[in-house]
């Protein structure tokens, strides 16, 4: 494991401070026979080869969380907070090479990896102030002689499996809960985006988090179905958290169902972004484009779907195209002036032209984009289409890129319907200003987040999941540490 010899830009340079190329299991970094690539996806060049964790390191790295997990779990909570915080703090305090990790493994432009980062640490800040919040009860009894108590505590050991698109994010949004619940954890990040899940590693050791308690098992595309079941099936393990695709969060319930394990999943999302003839259009461009480009379209909420009422579509269309012309711009993450970075890999983009060829077929207009950009074979002109129907792929699949397909409609219970017919349901969005309207569309889309008049709505306050196939359990808030808690009733009788 290492670097890569060749030198990619002058710009730029992985942080060797925070860079490591083995797994982290039980406070070690451990090496492999076996090693995989990581690769700078706007210029394919390599960044370097990492241990190839398989079964048998996953096993071992679950062991070491289980081992450690007593002791952990046994801290006062103050402790737990205590490190936790500092752990925060040394993010922060390290904010520009992690960012700088980022952009080298995701291709995400600076400014873009530069929020993830400071939306990752606020998880660990929040979650170390819920580790001393953790309250049980005690309840009223039938019988003058009994007490009835409930204690919360750690469930054990968790396995949590990151995807690749926020590679920082969406492992403290679920390590920052365990541990402050007093649970131990197993990280296995995306093979495209593991340095950040090992970047995390150092700190969390600087950090004084004791060995055994944060462990980290990158692996290639080959070894990840291997290293996957052993994580869903190891008795030692209590709790599975995953981000990523519905069909892959099919296959690990069906794995975890075995032990009978504790399982939260956010799983994919098919946005619907309504927009309604009493909006305001200036403000519902603007949400838009936020929506729907941030990280190249490449986000779990970011907008599928583009329900437009036929009094403004066409000058929604309009103003939208030339926000679209005017405001993005396509280049390495590293350019200062880039807000549109690569796609992860080839097969995104071959994804996205398979979209846009779809419906262009079926009678769509391109308005502007619509095929690869000249800069490489990863990156995908921003795409918006015209005169698009709930028949093209892009309206039944998500693409998971910067397309953005308008569909036109006529009335409120025709967009409801529409957007409310696909089996995920994740996030939601709608413009309007008609306040009976707002609750009315509130309460009537089937999805666990809605944006009303506000593109953006990830927060550390606010709970993060989706209904129906869009997963189980919510993601940060005063609800995230209820998913790695159990409850414990306790009968005192003889009193």
């Amino acid at each position: 494991p290492g670097p890569a010899a060749a030198r990619r830009s002058s710009s730029w340079a992985l942080p060797a401070s925070l860079v490591r190329w083995g797994g982290l299991v039980g406070g070690r970094w451990v090496e492999t026979p076996a090693v995989f690539p990581v690769q700078d996806p706007a210029s394919g060049e390599e960044l370097g080869r990492l241990a190839d964790c398989g079964a048998a390191e996953a096993r071992e790295a679950v062991r070491a969380a289980y081992d450690a997990g007593a002791a952990w779990g046994r801290l006062p909570a103050k402790e737990r907070s205590v490190r936790l915080r500092r752990w925060y703090e040394l993010m922060i305090e390290n904010k520009d090479e992690l960012a700088t990790i980022i952009t080298a493994e995701n291709g995400k432009p600076l400014k873009e990896a530069q929020g993830e980062i400071l939306y990752s640490a606020s998880f660990l800040e929040w979650f170390a102030e819920e580790a001393r919040r953790v309250y049980g009860d005690i309840i009223p009894a039938s019988a003058k002689d009994r007490r009835i108590l409930v204690l919360k505590q750690p469930v054990g050991v968790a396995a949590i499996i990151t995807p690749w698109n926020f590679p920082s994010a969406m492992i403290t949004r679920k390590v920052g809960a365990a541990l402050a619940a007093g649970c131990t954890v197993v990280v296995k990040p995306a093979e495209d985006t593991p340095l950040s899940a090992l970047a995390l590693g150092e700190l969390a050791n600087q950090a004084g988090i004791p060995a055994g308690v944060y462990n980290v098992v990158p692996c290639s595309r080959q070894q990840t179905s291997a290293v996957g079941e052993v994580l869903c099936t190891d008795p030692l393990v209590a709790k599975i958290s995953f981000t990523g695709s519905t069909a892959t969060g099919k296959i690990l319930l069906k794995h975890a169902a075995g032990t009978v394990k504790r399982v939260s999943m956010e799983l994919g999302g098919h946005a619907p972004f309504i927009v309604f003839d009493s909006a305001n259009v200036d403000r519902a461009v603007a949400g838009a484009l936020a929506s729907k480009y941030r990280n190249s379209g490449q986000t779990c909420v970011c907008t599928n779907r583009f329900l437009v009422q036929k009094g403004i579509h066409d000058k929604f269309v309009e103003k939208f195209a030339k926000a679209i012309e005017r405001e993005l711009h396509v280049g390495s993450g590293f350019d200062e002036n880039t807000t549109q970075g690569p796609l992860i890999n080839e097969k995104a983009v071959e994804k996205v032209e398979r979209h846009v060829s779809d419906a262009v077929s079926q009678g769509a207009s391109i308005v502007t984009g619509g095929k690869r950009h000249s800069l490489g074979k990863n990156f995908f002109e921003p795409t918006l289409l015209s005169n698009v129907t709930t028949k093209m792929l892009c309206t039944q699949e998500e693409t998971f890129g910067p397309l953005a397909p308008v569909i036109k409609f006529d009335t409120e219970e025709e967009a409801i319907a529409i957007a409310n017919a696909a089996n995920v349901g994740l996030a939601g969005y709608f413009y309007s200003q008609d306040p009976a309207q707002i609750w009315r569309v509130a309460e009537q889309l089937e999805v666990g987040m809605v944006g009303v008049n506000e593109g953006i709505i990830s927060s550390v306050e606010s709970p993060f999941g989706g209904v129906k196939q869009s997963g189980l359990g919510r993601e940060g808030s005063k609800y995230g540490i209820d998913e790695y808690l159990e409850i414990k009733y306790v009968c005192i009788g003889g009193l």
